[in-house]
């Protein structure tokens, strides 16, 4: 299935399949934390709030909550004191690698032209 098949016909764009990828990839951090749990497997709920730098804890967490709800990440949290809470990418977000990767490709052929 491609845009093309969807020229004219589109009412909203929520109803569409680029519109559910956009709803559940969009945002400003999303894909960001999506890039970091590729590039690092598992990591802990601080590890992503020191890479990222700028994002708020409220924000981050809701971001996670969100992807953890449309089943791109998973989060385990280990029973003790301080507590503990590691998040990961399931495979339904691995699947969305090559998509990520493509526009990273983007970006390195158009950055500076």
């Amino acid at each position: 299935m491609s845009m093309a098949e969807f020229k004219g016909k589109v009412k909203n764009i929520q109803d569409t399949p680029f519109g559910y990828t956009v709803s559940v990839i969009g945002g400003k951090w999303k894909m960001v934390i999506i890039y970091l749990l590729a590039e690092n497997q598992t990591v802990r709920f601080n590890d992503l709030k020191r890479q990222i730098g700028a994002i708020t804890y409220k924000t981050l967490s809701s971001q996670l909550k969100e992807l953890e709800a449309d089943g791109l990440v998973n989060r385990r949290e280990y029973p003790q004191v301080p507590p503990k809470v590691e998040y990961s990418l399931t495979d339904k977000a691995v699947t969305l690698l090559p998509v990520l990767e493509g526009l990273c490709e983007w970006g390195v052929k158009n950055q500076y032209n």
